[in-house]
């Protein structure tokens, strides 16, 4: 730390960097984080988001894929594997566009962007999981009928 400004040659700073609400708000995460189980309901969590995506879009017939790693997940529109930026972008983002528009009028908001992650967070209930679930099934439903 003796390198870091004022002390040191090393200027670092960043948009909350050091701002006291910010650290405070931190430190809480930090706490909640250490609480027993909390990272066993958020695999739990996503797990249950994942398998209900991947069920929705077999009963929906859907030609997608979910990529999942911990509590992030991504919806491609493709029936090809996605293993690397090059799959991601033969995926049909128009259809991606359509989703979202689709789970935002169900009031689930994801990224408006195909290429990026959902993230289940420590905060997301059971019911958040349910109804984000719901919402796809109804979703994809009306994407495959328009």
């Amino acid at each position: 730390m003796n390198q870091l400004a004022p002390l040191g040659p090393v200027y670092q700073a960043g948009t909350l960097a050091g701002n006291p609400l910010a650290m405070r708000a931190g430190i809480a995460t930090l706490q909640k984080l250490k609480a027993p189980g909390v990272y066993d309901e958020l695999r739990c969590n996503a797990d249950r988001l994942v398998a209900g995506l991947r069920q929705a879009i077999a009963q929906t017939h859907t030609a997608a894929r979910v990529n999942a790693v911990g509590s992030l997940a991504t919806l491609f529109f493709t029936p090809e594997r996605v293993d690397n930026y090059a799959d991601a972008k033969r995926s049909n983002t128009q259809q991606y566009a359509s989703f979202f528009r689709h789970m935002l009028d169900r009031g689930i908001f994801l990224a408006p962007s195909q290429f990026e992650a959902a993230f289940v967070s420590a905060v997301h209930a059971s019911e958040d999981i349910d109804r984000t679930i719901a919402a796809a099934i109804d979703s994809l439903k009306a994407i495959s009928a328009s």
